[in-house]
């Protein structure tokens, strides 16, 4: 009860000293929450990103690069478009076939080989993985051929399309959109599809309403929304539909039992990088790409603050905390040798230098304390600060399409180059991302340790040099 009244009494006696060194501390402690906190937001943007491009819960995925096209014998090469012999009607080949009238309208692959759909199967049954499965990621391209010479042939369209897995809903593109209108899909649905909001709302679509794929009607039956990513698929439907319908560019085969995509939940963070081992030995020719190799690629201002905050932001924290902790003890210090008569006549009273000690150490671990309290505080207002301030971040992400090349020229019937993108065909999409700024569990605790240190750090030069004390020596001093 003494130790209290006494530690009590000495910090309102020394009050402005109390309050210097807690401010102090506090302003140290403060900014290291605010650097946690902006760090924190920065990769919790990076997450939207990355979740955006696979889909929440995707931990790896794995593709395949392509196999060349085969060179087939024809004049306007493998796809080619232009007027027909003697000037006539347009013709376009695509994989071997010419047509000159109708529709052309194939779902085909896009940059990515196959893989046999029981990879999957293979991938799920390793040690590490949680859960897998496919995805074909589809461009259904549509050309329509003019009836007569004299009406101009149109640019081909487009449409993005995602063959999901119905059987592991929580995994793939389609897991990160959220069902605005109608339902998601069930075993029974064959001929079913979901569509993105945008792509709806440009083809004024709505439940019920029908999209021809590959010259097959398919019945909306639900509207989702993504958020901001590089390029959401438009359209989705059953994986097996999917694989019945596609055509694979490379071969111009059927792509019946194949996937592009394999989708991979890890039982756990910290096994990912085993897992990608995992798979890169069971499937060598394969390429395993982990959240962590796609931020890599991920750059622009989102990149940028993800390196200041990690690096130079938490090298500025830990300098002004060492700064605040070598300021609190040199006042610890110095307010013990001020305090020579006091600690003398307490030792000539009987105090031995543990009981001194303690006492020191007591009014430093308390004004710690109260620094980390004020700490905590300045850290709220510095992230809040942070959220008001802080422009979107932007990020680049690479991207690849699957649609066609089109060239148009004028005139006549025109022509037209119609052909698979390809791999040199990727682009990359700029997004922008906010960021918003929090404080966790974690970044209060901390600050309350850092507090703790402090005054422990503070009380134990000022104890030593309170122990070190001589009562003769100090009685000497007092007027």
């Amino acid at each position: 009860m003494f130790f209290l009244t006494y530690l009590r009494r000495e910090l309102r006696r020394r009050m402005r000293q109390a309050v210097f060194i807690a401010l102090g501390l506090a302003i140290g402690i403060g900014l290291v929450i605010t650097v946690m906190g902006a760090s924190s937001g920065v990769k919790a943007a990076q997450a939207k990103v990355l979740r955006a491009l696979y889909g929440i819960g995707t931990d790896v995925t794995v593709t395949t690069k392509p196999k060349p096209p085969p060179a087939r014998p024809t004049t306007g090469g493998q796809n080619a478009a232009g007027p027909g012999p003697g000037g006539g009607h347009a013709t376009v080949c695509l994989n071997g076939k010419c047509y000159t009238s109708g529709t052309i309208d194939t779902l085909a692959g896009g940059d990515q080989g196959t893989l046999s759909a029981a990879t999957a199967g293979q991938i799920a049954r390793l040690h590490d993985v949680s859960a897998a499965a496919g995805g074909l990621l589809l461009t259904d391209n549509r050309i329509v051929l003019p009836t007569s010479s004299s009406s101009p042939l149109q640019p081909p369209t487009s449409v993005s399309v995602d063959g999901t897995d119905i059987s592991h809903p929580h995994l793939g593109p389609l897991s990160n959109g959220k069902l605005t209108n109608g339902r998601a899909f069930t075993a029974a649905d064959a001929n079913a599809d979901v569509v993105d909001a945008n792509y709806a709302t440009a083809n004024k679509l709505k439940v019920g309403s029908t999209v021809t794929l590959a010259k097959t009607k398919f019945t909306v039956i639900g509207i989702v929304t993504q958020p901001q990513a590089s390029s959401p698929p438009e359209v989705y439907i059953p994986l097996a539909r999917a694989q019945a319908l596609a055509t694979d560019p490379g071969t111009g085969h059927s792509m019946r039992g194949k996937v592009n995509t394999v989708y991979v939940t890890a039982a756990s963070d910290a096994d990912i990088g085993a897992v990608q081992q995992e798979i890169e030995h069971l499937l060598p020719q394969a390429t395993v790409t982990s959240s962590s190799d796609l931020a890599s690629e991920i750059t622009g201002s989102a990149a940028s603050a993800a390196k200041l905050a990690g690096a130079l932001g938490k090298w500025l924290a830990v300098l002004v905390l060492i700064a605040a902790f070598a300021v609190a003890s040199l006042l610890t210090m110095a307010a013990v040798a001020r305090r020579v008569p006091e600690f003398g006549t307490l030792k000539a009273l009987g105090w031995r230098s543990s009981r001194i000690v303690s006492q020191v150490l007591g009014e430093s671990v308390s004004t710690g304390i109260i620094g980390g309290l004020a700490g905590v505080g300045l850290g709220f207002a510095g992230v809040a600060i942070i959220d008001k301030v802080a422009p979107k971040l932007s990020a680049t992400v690479p991207s690849s399409g699957g649609g066609l090349q089109t060239q148009v020229a004028g005139g006549g019937s025109g022509s037209v180059a119609a052909g698979p993108t390809g791999a040199a065909a990727s682009h990359a999409a700029t997004i922008a991302v906010p960021m918003s700024a929090s404080v966790t569990v974690g970044a209060i605790i901390l600050a309350v340790l850092l507090a703790v240190a402090g005054g422990l750090l503070a009380g134990s030069f000022g104890g030593w040099r309170a122990a070190r004390l001589r009562p003769a020596a100090a009685l000497a001093r007092v007027a």
